[in-house]
């Protein structure tokens, strides 16, 4: 395949250091034992432009680190996958972004996190050159971006949508609870939306799935995807009904990433103009692929290999 412009995912970019499966919390002062420990790139920006890369899309990373060895780590792990890395500041005031993900053995997790240089990336460090030459711009970890959340996102996205970019947004799990006053405004900016189903009930109010999406397309979202875990995604558009894509079974080892693939699998779909329904179901698999090793990227893999996954689990 030969693609001319890039995906740019910009975002949220952190070292997890991931330890698992974690069958019981230590007391004060203890010391229990894991399986596996692992030091692993994460990030929403990250795990979705890494999954892209393995695809063979063409994809770059805006984000920030700080100038330190897990810095230098994120940054050669990303060069290693082919994503470009320029685009990616360094910030030698601030500590690189770092969560300790402890994984249950039935793979859900629970998290430490630092949020280092995440809080200091601002519209300065956004190189609009890059946007301008992009298919798409996705922003990871709305939310969780002190120095963008509000009206430094409406601008970018603004941006972005006047020089004609497609747009894609995901969101994190907002501590300070602001949800639809925050992300309201960016709404009639956003081509498609990617979030959990946890979060898109914190920013709609509302229950179902159905009236979730119906709700945010009312509000101005092109397409919305909602993400439901082991039930698959709910997707709408603002010209068709809402329609269910059931989950692939899969043994699962540790969810982490698994939403960030899953916007990466959606993302791939857009990008190469598959109908709805393949696009629906690609992001289903690459969420269903990277549960089935420990990191964010552990079970992903090209998109023969992807495309193979699924054609065995629809035989």
């Amino acid at each position: 395949m030969t693609f001319k412009k890039p995906i740019v995912c910009l975002g949220i970019v952190v070292a997890d250091l991931l330890g698992g499966p974690v069958r019981k919390l230590p007391e004060r002062g203890r010391l229990e034992l894991v399986d596996k420990m692992g030091l692993f790139s994460g990030g929403c920006a990250v795990n979705t432009a890494t999954a892209l890369a393995r695809l063979g899309l063409p994809v770059a990373v805006i984000g920030k680190v700080g100038d330190d060895p897990l810095g230098e780590f994120l940054v050669n792990a990303l060069a290693d996958q082919n994503v470009n890395t320029s685009a990616i500041q360094q910030d030698a005031d601030a500590g690189t972004s770092a969560t300790m993900v402890m994984v249950d053995p039935d793979g859900e997790r629970r998290f430490l996190h630092y949020i280092g240089a995440n809080a200091c990336l601002t519209t300065d460090d956004v190189e609009l050159s890059m946007i301008d030459q992009a298919a798409i711009l996705h922003i990871g970890g709305c939310f969780v971006m002190p120095g963008l959340d509000g009206e430094p996102t409406l601008s970018l996205l603004r941006y972005a949508r006047q020089a004609g970019v497609t747009t894609f947004l995901d969101t994190a799990w907002d501590v300070q609870d602001r949800w639809l006053n925050l992300i309201g405004p960016y709404l009639p900016y956003i081509d498609y939306m990617v979030p959990s189903l946890s979060e898109a009930r914190a920013i709609t109010g509302r229950d179902n799935p159905v009236e979730i999406a119906y709700s945010l397309i009312e509000m101005g979202a092109g397409t919305v995807a909602i993400k439901m875990g082991a039930d698959g995604c709910l997707v709408m558009g603002g010209d068709s009904l809402p329609h269910h894509f059931p989950a692939y079974e899969v043994n699962v080892v540790d969810a982490t990433g698994a939403g960030d693939a899953f916007a990466a699998g959606f993302i791939a779909g857009v990008y190469m103009e598959w109908p709805i329904d393949q696009t629906a179901g690609l992001a289903n698999a690459l969420g269903a692929l990277c549960v089935t090793a420990m990191g964010a990227q552990g079970g992903l893999g090209s998109l023969e290999e992807t495309l193979f996954f699924m054609g065995d689990q629809s035989a």
